[in-house]
């Protein structure tokens, strides 16, 4: 996500032109927000922020969070991010089929970019949450900038467990 950031310029000019700086998240199905790395300029690409981010950095070095799953009588011991196709082919990053021919692939394919949507929805709940994420910032610097969006994810997060609580006991 790119918040747009009135204060500065130049290398922090992102995609139309205005001047962003750049929100990187993990989030699960129910938008709750497990990793965020916020303060890059907005004229990086996924690329670039994938090459800062921690939560990468430890895949790379093996670190990566331990999970336990099975499927169809195959057990796993690592998680996997869902990814579009500039991402480096690592197995930790479930990529989508460019052209997919059959009915099992194109499923697939539709299941694959319904569940990356996941993410945006965490976005868009988070802006409707909280207007300060969705209107321009103004005259703050960037360490405050971090600072607020952080307060927001807590916030979001706390909000996310509260209804998962709620919609458990009324069960």
């Amino acid at each position: 996500m790119h918040w747009v950031w009135t204060q500065w310029s130049g290398m922090y000019s992102g995609r139309n032109g205005k001047p962003t700086i750049i929100l990187e998240v993990v989030a699960s199905y129910d938008t709750c927000i497990w990793h965020a790395f916020f303060g890059l300029p907005g004229s990086h690409n996924d690329i670039n922020v994938l090459e800062r981010s921690s939560v990468f950095n430890d895949v790379a070095k093996g670190d990566a969070p331990k999970v336990q799953y099975s499927i169809r009588g195959h057990d796993y011991n690592m998680g996997y991010y869902l990814a579009d196709g500039i991402y480096s082919n690592w197995a930790t990053f479930l990529k989508s089929i460019p052209a997919p021919i059959g009915n099992k692939k194109k499923y697939f394919v539709r299941v694959h970019e319904s569940l990356r949507k996941d993410v945006e929805l965490a976005f868009g709940i988070l802006q409707s949450r909280f207007s300060i994420v969705r209107c321009p910032a103004r005259y703050f610097n960037k360490d405050d900038l971090k600072e607020i969006m952080m307060a927001c994810i807590i916030m979001h997060n706390m909000i996310v467990e509260n209804e998962r609580d709620m919609d458990q006991e009324a069960t």
